[in-house]
C-alpha cells in the first residue's frame, strides 16, 4: 500500500468523529432531494399516465340546459377535438350506519359505455349496465370511508325524490384526482362523493332527456385553449352558459399543480440548505487539516511527491466523506420517500402510483453533494498545493500580540486567567472565530426553521375557525332563493342564529391578471363570519366595493382603490367595473366579498341569497342534521367542527410532514456543527493547551479553556442564528403558499427558545463528549512534532 494510502487511512480513523458528524450533513441534504425529487417525479409520472390515457378534458363549462344538437355546432369549433356533453347535478345521499350529511355530484356517462372524455378507471365491479336506471359507480375515496362494495346499497335524494341505488363498480377518474366537495377547501370523503349514472336515467330524473348542462373538450395538438373558450362561450351565452375555462382553472388539476411546484421548490430549497452547510463545515476541517498537517506536506514534496498527488490525496479525503454521506443519504431517503409518498397518497388518487428511487436521482444526488463538497474544500486543497516544502516545515510565524479590548476595558481584573485567555483567542482569531459562529447560527436557523410551522399551523387554525369561521354549519340551497327562508330555520332544533349569504360565481380581471373565484355577499358586519385585516382586528365591509383576501389582491396585482373587472358567470353575465375597498388577511382559501345589498344590486335581483350560516346548540347536533336532511331545497350542509380537524390533518400530513424530517435533520445538524466546531478547535489548540498544562495549569482550567470559547462562541451565535432563521422562515412561507392555504409567518418565542436550547443541548452534548479528552491529555505526546 502506497505511504499517501495509509495516510489516508490513518487520517480517517483520527478524524472519524467530525467525517461522521460531515457525513451526516450531507445525508441530510441527499436524503431531502431523494424525498423530494423522488416525490416529484412519481406524481408527475402518474399525472401524465393518467391525464394521457384516460383523455382528461383541457376544457370544461357548466351551463343551465342546452340542447343536445348543439354538440355538433361545439365541435366544428377550430381546434376542437373531441366534444362530450354530459349531465351533473348535486345530490345528498345516505350511507347505512353513518349519521352525519352526505353531499355528492352526480355525472352521466353514455349507456352501460366509457365516456370519450373524462374516462374512468375501473378498481372493481363493473360501469352502470346499459338500461339500468338505479346502478351507478362510485370513486374510490368515498367508497373507502365507507367501506363500500360492488353490489352494496346506498340511498340518494335526487331532486327531491329517496332513490335506492346500487353500486355498480368502484372508480376512478381524471377528473377528481383530488376529490373536492364545491365548498371545501380539502377532501372530505365521508361527507362527499362522486357517482357516475347512466345518461337516459340522469337525464330523465332531472328532465334534461335530449339536453345538456355541463360540456367537456380536448383540443388538437398545438392549440391554445383561449380562442376555443371564446368561440364556446359565444355558443352557449343563451343557454346560461357560466363560462368556459381551461384545465389549468379545474379545481383538482390546479391544486395538484400547485402541490407539484411546492414539491419542486421543496427540491431545491432543502437540500441546498443542508449541502451549503456541509460545504462550509467541510472547507473548515479541510483547512483545519492542512494547516496541522503543513510539516507533512513539506516532508512529503520534499521525498518527491508532486502538487498533482497531494491535491489527489486530499480530494480523495473529501471524496470518502461524501460518499460515507452520500450511502447514508440514499438509504434514508429511499425510506422516507415511501412515507411521504404514502402521504400524498391520501388525497391524490391515480390507478398506478410508481415510487422508485431512479439511479439518475442518486446520481443527481452524488453530482449536487459532491459540487458542494469539492467547491467547500477547494481553497484547503490549492493551500496544499503551493505549499512551498521550506516554508512548510517551519511552524507558522506566531502573530502579532497586542492590548486587546478586554485590556483596556479594565474587566480583566473581574476574571481568572483561563477565561482572559478565551477572550483574548476571540479577539486575535477574528476570522475563525467569525467563522465559528456562523457555523452554529447556521445550525440554530435550521432548528428555527425547522420549528416554527408547527406553532403557525396554530395560529392558522385559530385565525380560521375563531375569528374568520365563527359559524357552527354551513347551509348551501340548490338554487337561490328568498332571505325570508332565513325564518323558517330559526324554528329548527337548536339553532340559535341564522345568517344569510349569497355567492356569485365570477371572473376578476385586473390589468393582465385574473381568477376565476365566487363573490360572497353577507351583512356588513355579520355575527358568524369575520373579516380580519392585517392586525388581526375585525373589519366592517363597506357598503359599496370589492373585499379581496390579501393572497387574492396580490395575484391579481391589485391595491384598494383600483377598478377591478367582475364578469359575472350567472344571472344576467353583466361586466362591471367595481372599485376594491379593501383587503383582508385569511390564511385558507381565496375570496372576494361584497356587502349583499350592493351584491343583489349588481345582480339586478331582489334580496336573494343562496345559502345561509348557522350557530346551534351542539346537544342538538343529530337533530338538526335529521331535519335538514329531508329538505329538498338542501344541496349540502359542512360542518365547521370537522371542517377544521380535517384541514388541519391535511397541514400537518403534508406540509408539516416535510418539516417534521426537517426538524429532526436540523436536530443532527446543529449537534454535528457544535461537535465539529469543539473538534477542530481541540485539534488545532492540542499543543498550545498541553503547553498550559505544563506551565501549571489544572485539568479544570485547562478544559474550561476550550469548552469556555464553545460556549460564548454559541451564545454569540444565537442572536445572528434567530436572524437567519427569521429569514429563511419567511423565503420557504412565501415559497409554499397556495390557493389552499397560506402557513402564516409567525414565529412564537417557544420557537426562538426551542432553537437556543437545542443548540446549547448540541453544545453540551460535544463538551461532554470531548472532556475525556482534555482531562486525558498526553503533555508529551501532544508537545511532540507530528511527522
Amino acid at each position: 500500500m502506497r505511504a499517501l494510502s495509509h495516510k489516508l487511512l490513518r487520517d480517517l480513523s483520527v478524524l472519524r468523529g467530525q467525517v461522521a458528524a460531515i457525513a451526516v450533513v450531507i445525508a441530510a441534504g441527499v436524503m431531502t432531494l431523494i424525498i423530494a425529487v423522488t416525490s416529484l417525479d412519481a406524481i408527475r409520472y402518474s399525472q401524465q399516465a393518467f391525464y394521457r390515457d384516460y383523455h382528461f378534458a383541457e376544457v370544461f363549462t357548466e351551463l343551465k340546459r342546452a340542447p343536445e344538437h348543439l354538440a355538433s355546432r361545439i365541435a366544428a369549433i377550430d381546434g376542437v377535438d373531441r366534444v362530450h356533453t354530459r349531465v351533473i347535478a348535486p345530490v345528498r345521499l345516505d350511507v347505512t350506519g353513518y349519521d352525519d350529511p352526505i353531499s355528492g355530484q352526480l355525472i352521466s356517462i353514455p349507456d352501460g359505455n366509457q365516456p370519450p372524455i373524462n374516462r374512468l378507471h375501473l378498481r372493481e365491479g363493473r360501469l352502470p349496465a346499459s338500461g339500468r336506471a338505479d346502478a351507478v359507480a362510485v370513486s374510490e375515496p368515498f367508497a373507502e370511508a365507507h367501506g363500500l362494495r360492488a353490489g352494496d346499497r346506498l340511498q340518494a335524494i335526487i331532486n327531491g325524490q329517496l332513490e335506492t341505488l346500487t353500486v355498480s363498480g368502484i372508480v376512478l377518474s381524471p377528473e377528481y384526482v383530488y376529490q373536492l366537495g364545491p365548498a371545501d377547501l380539502i377532501p372530505d370523503y365521508e361527507r362527499f362523493g362522486v357517482l357516475w349514472m347512466n345518461r337516459r336515467a340522469l337525464g330523465r330524473a332531472f328532465d334534461m332527456d335530449g339536453a345538456f348542462n355541463s360540456v367537456t373538450l380536448t383540443l388538437q395538438p398545438g392549440v391554445e385553449p383561449a380562442p376555443v373558450i371564446a368561440g364556446l362561450d359565444r355558443l352557449l351565452d343563451d343557454y346560461g352558459s357560466l363560462g368556459a375555462y381551461a384545465r389549468d382553472e379545474q379545481v383538482s388539476h390546479r391544486i395538484l399543480s400547485q402541490e407539484i411546484d411546492q414539491l419542486a421548490v421543496m427540491a431545491v430549497i432543502l437540500p441546498g440548505i443542508f449541502l451549503g452547510v456541509s460545504a462550509f463545515l467541510l472547507s473548515v476541517l479541510m483547512g483545519r487539516i492542512v494547516r496541522t498537517q503543513r510539516q507533512q506536506v513539506a516532508v512529503l514534496k520534499a521525498f518527491g511527491y508532486s502538487n498533482a498527488e497531494l491535491v489527489r490525496h486530499y480530494a480523495l479525503l473529501t471524496a470518502l466523506i461524501v460518499l460515507v454521506g452520500l450511502g447514508l443519504g440514499v438509504a434514508a431517503g429511499a425510506w422516507a420517500a415511501d412515507w411521504v409518498a404514502a402521504l400524498y397518497m391520501q388525497y391524490f388518487r391515480f390507478p398506478d402510483t410508481r415510487f422508485e428511487v431512479r439511479p439518475q436521482v442518486i446520481a443527481l444526488g452524488a453530482a449536487v453533494s459532491g459540487a458542494a463538497a469539492m467547491l467547500g474544500t477547494w481553497r484547503a486543497v490549492r493551500e496544499a498545493a503551493v505549499l512551498a516544502p521550506a516554508e512548510a516545515m517551519r511552524p507558522p510565524a506566531p502573530g502579532v500580540f497586542r492590548q486587546g479590548w478586554l485590556d483596556r476595558s479594565g474587566l480583566r481584573r473581574w476574571l481568572d486567567q483561563p477565561t482572559r485567555i478565551i477572550f483574548r483567542n476571540l479577539g486575535r482569531h477574528r476570522l475563525k472565530a467569525s467563522l465559528s459562529v456562523l457555523g452554529i447560527a447556521l445550525s440554530v436557523a435550521l432548528l428555527l426553521v425547522g420549528s416554527y410551522q408547527f406553532n403557525a399551523i396554530d395560529e392558522l387554525i385559530d385565525t380560521q375557525y375563531r375569528k374568520v369561521l365563527k359559524m357552527d354549519a354551513i347551509v348551501h340551497l340548490n338554487e337561490v332563493t328568498s332571505q325570508r327562508a332565513a325564518a323558517e330555520l330559526h324554528h329548527y332544533p337548536g339553532v340559535r342564529q341564522v345568517e344569510p349569504f349569497r355567492t356569485v360565481p365570477v371572473r376578476l380581471v385586473h390589468g393582465l391578471h385574473d381568477y376565476r373565484t365566487a363573490i360572497e355577499g353577507m351583512a356588513r358586519r355579520p355575527a358568524l363570519r369575520g373579516l380580519i385585516d392585517g392586525a388581526g382586528g375585525q373589519q366592517e365591509l363597506p357598503a359599496e366595493g370589492l373585499v379581496l383576501t390579501d393572497y387574492l389582491a396580490e395575484h391579481l396585482d391589485a391595491r384598494p382603490g383600483d377598478l377591478i373587472e367582475v364578469e359575472f358567470k350567472a344571472g344576467h353575465r353583466r361586466t362591471v367595473d367595481v372599485p376594491l375597498a379593501g383587503v383582508v388577511a385569511e390564511p385558507l382559501g381565496v375570496g372576494a366579498y361584497m356587502a349583499r345589498p350592493a351584491l343583489n344590486r349588481l345582480m339586478r335581483e331582489g334580496p336573494a341569497v343562496s345559502g345561509f350560516w348557522l350557530a346551534f346548540d351542539r346537544q342538538h347536533e343529530q337533530a338538526l342534521y335529521r331535519e335538514l336532511r329531508d329538505v329538498p331545497r338542501v344541496a349540502g350542509i359542512g360542518l365547521i367542527r370537522r371542517a377544521e380537524t380535517d384541514i388541519r390533518g391535511y397541514i400537518e400530513d403534508t406540509a408539516l410532514g416535510m418539516m417534521s424530517v426537517m426538524l429532526l435533520l436540523a436536530a443532527s445538524i446543529a449537534f454535528a456543527v457544535v461537535y465539529n466546531s469543539a473538534r477542530i478547535a481541540f485539534a488545532e489548540r492540542e499543543r498550545e493547551l498541553a503547553t498550559l498544562r505544563v506551565l501549571g495549569f489544572g485539568r479544570g482550567e485547562v478544559a474550561w479553556i476550550l469548552i469556555g470559547e464553545l460556549v460564548v462562541l454559541t451564545l454569540m451565535a444565537i442572536p445572528l442564528g434567530w436572524l437567519l432563521g427569521t429569514a429563511l422562515a419567511w423565503i420557504l412561507t412565501e415559497a409554499i403558499a397556495m390557493d389552499m392555504f397560506r402557513i402564516p409567518f409567525v414565529i412564537s418565542r417557544q420557537a426562538y427558545a426551542f432553537s437556543a436550547a437545542g443548540v446549547l443541548a448540541a453544545a453540551l452534548l460535544s463538551a461532554v463528549l470531548i472532556a475525556p479528552r482534555l482531562l486525558r491529555l498526553d503533555m508529551v505526546t501532544a508537545l511532540k512534532s507530528v511527522e
